[in-house]
């Protein structure tokens, strides 16, 4: 199903009931007005048919200050009664009392007929809030009659036709919408020119950048003023692309073209156009023509494609790879301009396609118990991949909602109770997996299935499930095994899940108490678990206590996946035994949290040495008093720091990772829609409304200019005027003799003080220099950090190589930070990975050898038994494998040969190695030596050689006899014996000129393998093959075997010759004398 995306400037349709109550489906009746409508006079002095739960309000209620509520008041002559509470929703209620407020109310008489009234009430008061539709009752000192009163949340708010806000500037169309009965015009600058100043819904226009106060007039209250910060940017073109999938060949088409979002069809405007407009086709013309032409750069491995083929009907196509590692993705062009505008960058997230499980007919909605807040769960690495759980419905989504489909269970599975009983969800690879009444199900393609013993999970007790928040596509595992991708915890145990739906048990309660060194006695839970912002930790909340009735500890231990081990964090929270707290971990390289409850927030930020409870602009940190009352419903928190809670009624604060406070935004929806704020795959925020009649709809929220409107009006300041630095990567690899150096810049007014603060986490295997410069000019400071990080170990000649190896690789998390901040900064740290090891996208190859050149086939030879090194008793056979051995170099055997080693990653060629390697054949021949001896290549003692490497490790396989674990130079007196230095030296180098020189008595086919020797070059094992197969003439032997043979063949051709003679002569004298044929003569007769 496709669900239209709402313009910025549409508000969601609120139903009879609020955001989810309707008639058909009232939902629950809040506890405050349980039985109210039975009685036909209640009276509130006395609290008389308050029915069950009621707080009647009192002269020492508390006095809050008008709020920005539209009333709608019934009065039905002089009898009192209460009209029907229709919400899904219920929250807390507290009574509190209010002056001087304005009411519009429509009055209906006995005998009929309406006029509306506008009076104050002094005394009027408030009993309680919710955001739905309410049925207040108020009393009135005059007239001592109840009347029934309807609350609207009024609202206003703004849009532009650019999506996600990115073009907003004097060229731009701001649409403004107020929400509401009361409104009467909109108050704009003389500057800004307003369409329609009375109408609600109008649009704006501002000639002049800056920050200009747009604010809706009204009948009543006064609504609050927003600061739009209009920019003056020559920005005004946006890119749009759509996406082919091809996988035959594993291949995306992206389909781009240029878009004037002022003069763009509509479709362009809400992302559904399958191709450009009139007016795109034009204008990607004429940009082609200026030489304009769009580029595909991959953000994290620096990869960029472009189009190889000419625009077609205003539309350029760019083939890219499909990719998990590589998703994410930035439409950059030429500085090209048209009519003094660019083309603004567009982010993009693409991956492997994403699919959604379909709906079988029949089958039955999964959801949430009734009146239950909505619920969402996304995929940390692909943002776009979300399910929403509703008090009616599951939707599952692949591309932020634009389109979605319903999850539903097959009849049968679950009673009707379990299937509206969903407590928690999580998508993942494997499916999307619910939490219901204490059981694990998974919904896949595959069907539904209920989670258990057989997957070694419990059949039941489970208290909850978390999955990673945050995206690390690369990360350094030691173990070399995969990590989870959530987890799944008891009361007393947690699992940890992984891919391919295989759970393993990570701990239980009692070996925590052993590990942490607990009173055996005293009782402990899992309060939850929580991934932390490391991409291989995860984070366990442990309940505590010894008589536990009123009070209990919240303690953290860490877990890290790679390494095995459990660390005790520094961090105690002394809580109510009934209390709960969701944790949340920030986006750090350092341990950092949020934690909250129903009502505050709780930070903690640097290693946990930096805490406290977020206070508000009152001096307190009890939000729910600046929300009408209403509690904490969602902690949104991005890469960039920023903070959104969202409490249930939909009122805003706003606060920053290392900040201590928060502020309220502007009210941007009314309070009676059931929203979720989420992040779109381009980095920006959007409201997501879950509406009655069981759909979704979707709202771009301008989180910058609402946080920049409430800040002009704070007066809060970025303590510095610029924080830069060069840090391109979030993953960088360090190998052996490696450095990194990165920079990074602060300026700031003269007279503050800042400098950036470097802060790493994890094994200290890394060293670091820092260099830093000053300069100050016109009132302002710029410093200037360089910093280089590297590793000072020397790994040769040492017994235990493996063991140092392993104890100095690992993942080391990095950020660089201002010392001082504030919430209007734009980015609170820049965060990053040091991983020192193994890359295993890295490899060598010989240059020159290659599998294209050459005819693709698979043969046979043999080897000569006397030219194998372990002297066999027969010839070897020898089967050639093209695909693993590639083209063999065609050498003449009179021809020396010297590797030439080159160093490859997932980026292509690197560099030429320098650093000494050996070669030997794999099949066993040694018919072949090296040109230089060990005297000639500066040898102070004899040098390894194969046949003394093999002596000592006779128990190894060849391969294995001699490498870097166990190389030792010859270029010392205090290293090894004298001996033979006339021996050849079988170490290669680039510069050594040691050659491989081939037998000239016989031609050869040789497949060689090749080792980087040097313990100092690599964490890797570097190794490579490649063949060679010699040919020539045979030389001729020596003279005196040639004159020997030819006596020999003359003597015999003589003897032959006078053989031969004798043998004519006897048969010629034989036949002379005697005739060959006798004549017969004839006989007379007698």
């Amino acid at each position: 199903m496709t669900a239209p995306r709402r313009p910025a400037s549409a508000a969601p349709p609120a139903g009879r009931g609020p955001g989810g109550g309707n008639r058909r489906h009232p939902g629950p009746r809040p506890r405050p007005f349980r039985g109210l409508a039975r009685h036909s006079c209640a009276n509130l002095a006395s609290g008389k048919g308050q029915g069950r739960g009621f707080e009647s309000a009192s002269p020492s209620a508390p006095r809050l200050p008008a709020l920005p509520l539209a009333f709608k008041l019934e009065r039905r002559g002089g009898a009192c009664g209460a009209s029907d509470y229709n919400s899904q929703h219920a929250t807390l209620w507290a009574a509190a009392a209010y002056s001087g407020a304005t009411v519009s109310a429509i009055c209906r008489g006995k005998k009929g007929g309406e006029r509306e009234e506008r009076f104050s009430w002094p005394h009027a008061i408030f009993i309680g809030s919710s955001f739905g539709k309410l049925s207040h009752l108020y009393h009135s000192k005059e007239s001592r009659e109840l009347i029934s009163l309807e609350l609207f949340a009024t609202s206003n708010r703004y849009s532009s036709n650019s999506p996600n806000y990115r073009i907003f500037s004097t060229r731009s169309t701001i649409k403004l919408e107020y929400e509401g009965t009361l409104f009467t015009e909109w108050s704009v600058p003389e500057i800004c020119f307003v369409l329609n100043k009375s109408s609600p819904r109008t649009e704006l226009r501002c000639s002049s950048p800056g920050v200009h106060a747009i604010k809706p007039i009204v009948t009543g209250p006064d609504e609050e003023e927003r600061n739009l910060f209009v920019d003056s940017s020559h920005t005004c073109f946006l890119w749009y692309y759509r996406v082919r999938h091809f996988f035959n060949n594993l291949t995306q088409v992206i389909s781009v073209w240029v878009y004037d979002p002022e003069n763009a069809d509509p479709d362009e405007l809400l992302g559904s156009a399958e191709e450009p407009s009139i007016n795109s086709i034009v204008l990607s013309t004429q940009m082609a023509t200026l030489g304009q032409k769009p580029i595909i750069h991959t953000i994290l491995k620096r990869k960029a494609y472009v189009s190889n083929e000419k625009m077609k009907k205003g539309t350029w196509h760019i083939m890219v790879p499909m990719t998990r590692d590589d998703a994410l993705k930035e439409i950059r062009g030429n500085q090209v301009t048209f009519q003094d505008c660019f083309i603004a960058d567009f982010l993009i997230v693409l991956t492997f396609p994403l699919l959604t499980i379909p709906e079988i007919p029949g089958s039955l909605p999964i959801s949430s118990p009734r009146g239950s807040q909505l619920m969402v769960s996304w995929d940390a690495c692909v943002v776009a991949s979300v399910v929403l759980v509703t008090d009616m419905e599951t939707f599952q989504t692949n591309d932020s909602f634009h389109t979605w489909t319903r999850i539903r269970v097959p009849p049968g599975s679950l009673s009707d109770a379990e299937r509206r009983s969903v407590a928690d969800v999580i998508i993942s690879r494997d499916g999307v997996f619910f939490l219901t009444n204490g059981v694990l199900y998974q919904k896949s393609f595959r069907g539904f299935l209920k989670l258990g013993r057989i997957l070694n999970l419990p059949n039941g007790g489970i208290t909850g499930i978390s999955s990673r928040k945050w995206c690390w596509v690369k990360y350094l595992s030691k173990a070399k095994e995969r990590r989870s991708n959530f987890a799944v915890w008891t009361e007393n145990e947690v699992y940890l899940e992984y891919i391919l739906l295989k759970f393993a048990r990570l701990v239980t309660t009692t070996e925590l108490k052993n590990i942490l060194n607990l009173s055996v006695t005293a009782t402990l839970t899992i309060h939850s678990v929580e991934y932390t912002g490391h991409p291989l930790e995860v984070a366990v909340f442990l309940s505590y206590c010894t008589i536990c009735t009123v009070t209990r500890k919240i303690f953290l231990v860490i877990y890290n996946e790679d390494t095995k081990q459990w660390v005790s964090q520094d961090f105690t929270l002394d809580a109510p035994i009934d209390s709960v707290f969701v944790p949340y971990f920030v986006f750090s390289a350092l341990p950092g949290l949020i934690l909250w409850n129903k009502h505050s927030i709780y930070y903690c930020y640097h290693n946990f040495t930096f805490t406290g409870i977020l206070q508000t602009p009152a001096g307190h940190g009890n939000l729910s008093m600046l929300s009408n009352d209403s509690i904490i419903h969602e902690v949104f928190i991005d890469y960039y720091g920023n903070i959104l809670i969202k409490m249930e009624n939909n009122v805003i604060f706003y606060s920053k990772i290392n900040t201590r406070d928060v502020v309220k935004l502007h009210l941007w929806t009314n309070n009676t829609t059931r929203t979720f704020v989420l992040l779109s795959t381009s980095g920006y925020t959007y409201f997501l409304y879950a509406l009655d009649n069981g759909t979704i709809q979707i709202q771009d929220y301008p989180l910058s200019l609402e946080t920049r409107s409430v800040a002009f009006t704070t007066k809060d300041k970025c303590p510095y005027m610029a924080f830069h630095n060069n840090v391109a990567r979030v993953f960088y690899f360090l190998d052996k003799g490696e450095t990194l150096t990165l920079w990074t810049q602060i300026i700031y007014p003269e007279n503050t003080g800042l400098y950036v603060v470097v802060e790493s986490y994890g094994p200290k295997i890394l060293e670091e220099s820092h260099d830093i410069s000053f300069e100050a000019a016109f009132g302002h400071c710029t410093k200037t950090l360089t910093i280089t990080f590297y590793q000072n170990v020397d790994y040769e000649g040492l017994y235990d190589y493996f063991e140092m190896q392993h104890n100095n690789t690992g993942l080391v998390m990095v950020q660089l930070r201002p010392s001082e901040y504030s919430k209007t900064c734009p980015i609170a740290q820049k965060v990053f990975q040091i991983a020192v090891g193994c890359d295993d996208k890295k490899f060598i190859a010989v240059k020159g050898f290659s599998k294209k050149e050459c005819h693709h086939h698979d043969f046979s030879y043999v080897i000569e038994k006397s030219y194998l090194r372990h002297q066999p008793a027969k010839n070897l056979k020898v089967r050639y494998i093209w695909k693993k051995y590639g083209c063999p170099l065609r050498l003449d055997f009179t021809e020396k040969f010297q590797p030439v080693i080159q160093l490859f990653d997932d980026n292509g060629y690197v560099k030429d190695v320098g650093a000494n390697f050996i070669v030997w054949e794999i099949h066993g021949r040694d018919d072949y030596s090296f040109n230089n001896t060990m005297a000639q290549s500066g040898c102070l003692h004899e040098a390894q050689t194969w046949k003394s490497m093999i002596e000592l490790n006779k128990h190894l396989p060849l391969e294995e006899v001699w490498g870097p674990e166990n190389y030792i130079h010859c270029f010392s007196y205090a290293m090894g014996k004298p001996g033979d230095l006339n021996q050849p030296y079988e170490i290669i180098n680039s510069s050594n000129g040691n050659h491989i020189f081939w037998p000239l008595g016989h031609s050869g086919m040789y497949v060689f393998r090749v080792k980087i020797l040097d313990p100092n070059y690599s964490f890797c094992n570097l190794t490579a093959m490649f063949a060679i197969e010699t040919f020539g003439l045979i030389p001729s032997p020596s003279v005196y075997l040639v004159a020997a043979f030819l006596f020999v063949l003359m003597l015999l051709f003589f003897t032959i010759l006078v053989l031969s003679y004798f043998r004519y002569v006897r048969i010629y004298r034989k036949y002379i004398y005697k005739p060959l044929h006798n004549p017969q003569r004839k006989h007379k007769k007698n």
